[in-house]
């Protein structure tokens, strides 16, 4: 099954957002949506529900929601069902996991972030630590090519780290670090990992159980889903952290991290995009292995695609492609001599292109790698992109170039 080939006009055709003409680079910052998980959202508001139980249907319907999306995780990242966190964004999720975290930690006590991140796994932990006095490293990345040294963080690591803050791949400069090594390095010292896979997790596929990482988070809204957050750990390590709560809430994990009513029709919507993505590639058996199967499918799809925008840009006069990590997702950040990044962007999207501009919200790694807060043109592949999407991309800056 792994070795079937990717249709991508099979999955185009699924787009109601791709019918008008428009080539998307915007996937980091949220997919287009498939009509399957849009039907899922309606049908889920207009079934008759309410609020968890067993006596009514209704009670019944928002259950089996919770449940299902729960498994439909599982699936989707490898990791027990039970442990699976919704919440209203990954950044929201990670706020109050480090608020909770930090209840444990003290003067003299060390927490690592990395540069290369996303502000959303760098400020709640700077925060957290501030308020408690624990103490802040920094793990910084090569400026050159924008991969992260595995010793850049190791070597900062010691018997008074308590967190290790580190992304699964860059949301600016798609680089991917060594998790598994950074994770075995952390637990030598007892540390915790906390994983941001919102960027990772719709390029390839993900197994947290065998990455090793305590926490992993990432968003739905990424991955052809709604826009809500998730954050999954296994339940004995949930079990050691306790949260502020209402008092009458359940104390039981997960329920006791997911703070007033869930969100129902999102949830059914992220099943029916974990659905619509283990049906990437035609073929039977358990969701999970199909997942597998699916996105390693879509990860030599993009890989090829990526491979036609680096050239084509690369041979553009006057284009910088920025960075050049050994791995990374599909993801080029690049500048256009002569115009400043939102002309750029301003320009493509004149052609119906889509490809912003900014530091999306990674402004230590844009200020570090020297494009200060206005960052610059970011064009992500996702696994609805096709070629005539990147010919058309590589035609728009070509017209500024000439």
């Amino acid at each position: 099954m792994a070795g079937m080939a990717f249709d991508v006009n099979r999955v185009r055709a699924s787009f109601p957002a791709l019918k008008q003409g428009v080539a998307h680079f915007d996937g980091p910052g949220g997919s287009q949506v498939p009509g399957e998980v849009a039907r899922a959202v309606a049908d889920t508001m207009t079934s008759g529900i309410s609020n968890r139980g067993s006596v009514t249907l209704a009670e019944q319907r928002a259950e089996d929601v919770v449940v299902r999306g729960r498994a439909a995780v599982a699936d989707l990242l490898g990791c027990d069902p039970g442990g699976v966190v919704f919440g209203r964004s990954m950044t929201q999720l990670t706020y109050d996991v480090a608020r909770a975290l930090a209840k444990q930690w003290g003067e003299g006590d060390e927490v690592v972030v990395s540069r290369l991140d996303h502000d959303a796994n760098i400020r709640p932990w700077v925060q957290a630590a501030d308020a408690v006095g624990a103490t802040v490293r920094w793990a910084d990345f090569d400026r050159e090519t924008a991969d992260l040294p595995l010793d850049a963080v190791t070597s900062l690591l010691n018997e008074h780290t308590r967190l290790v803050a580190i992304t699964g791949a860059s949301n600016l400069l798609g680089t991917r670090p060594d998790v598994s090594a950074i994770i075995e390095a952390a637990h030598t010292v007892d540390a915790l990992v906390y994983v941001d896979g919102v960027h990772l997790t719709p390029h390839r596929p993900v197994d947290v159980g065998e990455l090793g990482a305590d926490f992993y988070a990432c968003s739905p809204y990424k991955f052809f889903g709604p826009h809500h957050g998730v954050v999954v750990a296994a339940p004995s390590i949930w079990e050691t952290v306790e949260p502020d709560k209402l008092l009458p809430s359940s104390n039981a994990v997960p329920e006791r991290f997911e703070l007033g009513t869930l969100p129902y029709e999102l949830i059914a919507g992220t099943v029916a995009a974990v659905d619509f993505i283990a049906d990437f590639v035609p073929g039977s058996g358990a969701r999970r292995e199909r997942v597998v199967a699916s996105m390693t499918a879509v990860e030599a799809h993009e890989d090829a695609l990526f491979q036609r925008l680096l050239a084509g840009l690369g041979a553009l006069p006057g284009v910088t492609l920025h960075g050049r990590p050994r791995r990374r997702t599909p993801t080029a950040l690049f500048s256009v001599d002569g115009h400043r990044p939102v002309e750029v962007y301003e320009h493509l999207a004149s052609r119906s292109v889509n490809a912003p501009a900014s530091s999306f919200y990674a402004v230590e790694a844009s200020r570090w790698f020297g494009l200060g807060d206005e960052g610059a043109v970011r064009a992500g592949l996702a696994p609805y992109t096709n070629d005539d999407d990147v010919d058309r991309l590589i035609a728009g800056v070509a017209e500024l170039t000439a």
